[in-house]
């Protein structure tokens, strides 16, 4: 648009008549009214109304819109008034982006208030998968399940499951989960269900504080996490101490119930359980290729550390050496979708029943784990990190690198205590690698 510019009163007609010259590109009409307007029009014939102007001596231009979209009074008036912007010293480029980015806070704003809780939920599993192991996903799957589906145990007579402790507030906009929704939730879940409304209040606070770091969410929050309030807390109450354990003398029943169960994957899992101190999900996790025989190890999905390594101390050895090999997962199922072993807890109840131990859980076992290795004076440090607990003491976290021959060392001799307080009678074959269990 350098040069002389051609310069009339638009009218709609020349606007009409106007067209490009053969071998151009676009040619340009300006109006005498509004100086800074003028009319381009491409070969194609498209004609476009443009603004030009001049600000701290460079050329500004830009696209008002077609003749066909605008009247020619209305793009004179655009015209004038970007013309008087100009001449008061402002870009009217930088004004029509900030006005952009305003219209697309304003739409995220919009769209971030009419969000459910249940939409964010699923993008928070999904963002975390990663991190998680398979069963803490699950686990989370859980929460938020919205019952009602026909299953064969564990409804307590009703037929159907039970909808997760979060599955009421899925449903709620995330912008009116505030501190009386979470409030009322709690004091209803406590009523019926307060352990799991416990846990279910961790996950959601946890959640809470994901979402104050996502950009497209924090603007819904109702607060800093709705989630933490004194209410809420009081409501749920706090947690009874677990007192669940084998005592030595309980040993002898408790294998022989055990071993005597029909599944031998089960069996398995349950006498592994005690001998690793392991967490229940932890154990169930474990694939085939966790197992290092070369060098004796157990890669554990740890969900505090995200993995540890233990020993594969002989007995334990022994068991897996016994198990099918039918999927990924050591604890297999012939009839489970996953091919997972499913958490045993009906088994291990009726063991206990048979051995006349009433009330002992599964984490009871990892509680019996560390219990049981007060008798043989095991350094505090190595029971520890054999089952995946943070270090207590500076000097263990920063200071003190124990090496898995060295636990081994440990740890192969709080199997063989147990398994001789037990009274189970088991050689581990040295020479040939090897482990027999002699019948007794």
């Amino acid at each position: 648009m350098s040069g002389q510019k051609s310069r009339v009163r638009l009218t709609a007609g020349r606007v009409a008549d106007f067209s490009c010259p053969p071998g151009k590109s676009q040619a340009f009409l300006w109006d005498t009214e509004a100086t800074a307007l003028a009319l381009r029009v491409t070969p194609t014939g498209r004609r476009t109304y443009v603004f030009e102007s001049r600000l701290n001596g460079a050329t500004i231009r830009l696209n008002i819109g077609t003749a066909a979209d605008w009247s020619l009074d209305a793009a004179r008036t655009k015209a004038q008034g970007l013309k008087m912007m100009v001449d008061a010293g402002t870009d009217p480029r930088e004004v029509e982006r900030e006005q952009q980015a305003a219209q697309v806070a304003s739409k995220a704003a919009a769209a971030a208030q009419a969000v459910t809780v249940g939409e964010v939920w699923s993008a928070y599993l999904e963002a975390r998968r990663p991190h998680w192991g398979v069963r803490h996903h699950a686990d989370h799957g859980r929460l938020v399940q919205p019952g009602g589906v026909p299953a064969r145990r564990g409804t307590r007579g009703r037929g159907v499951t039970v909808a997760g402790p979060l599955h009421s507030l899925m449903c709620l906009p995330l912008c009116e989960l505030n501190n009386a929704a979470v409030e009322a939730w709690a004091s209803k879940e406590a009523k019926t269900r307060p352990t799991s409304a416990r846990l279910a209040w961790r996950c959601l606070k946890a959640f809470l504080a994901w979402c104050a770091e996502q950009p497209e969410y924090v603007s819904a929050l109702a607060g800093v996490n709705p989630a933490k309030t004194k209410k809420a807390r009081e409501a749920l109450g706090k947690a009874g101490v677990k007192q669940d354990a084998l005592m030595r003398e309980q040993l002898p029943a408790w294998f022989a119930a055990v071993r005597q169960i029909g599944n031998p994957v089960t069996a398995a899992y349950l006498q592994i359980l005690l001998l690793t101190g392991a967490r229940p999900g932890e154990v169930l996790a474990m694939r085939w290729s966790d197992l290092n025989t070369q060098w004796r190890g157990i890669t554990i999905r740890d969900k505090v550390e995200g993995e540890r390594v233990i020993p594969l101390t002989p007995y334990v050895s022994q068991l897996l050496a016994g198990l099918p090999r039918r999927s990924e997962w050591v604890f297999s199922s012939a009839t489970a979708a996953s091919g997972m072993l499913t958490v045993p807890r009906n088994h291990h109840v009726q063991a206990c029943a048979v051995a006349g131990l009433e009330g002992l859980t599964l984490h009871g076992l990892r509680r019996s784990f560390k219990s049981l290795t007060e008798w043989l004076e095991i350094p505090a440090g190595v029971v520890a990190q054999i089952m995946g607990h943070k270090p207590s003491a500076t000097a263990e976290k920063h200071y003190t690198v124990r090496p898995l021959d060295l636990l081994r060392v440990h740890h192969e001799k709080i199997e063989a205590w147990i398994l001789r307080q037990a009274g189970v009678p088991f050689v581990p074959v040295a020479a040939s690698g090897k482990l027999a269990l002699v019948a007794g």
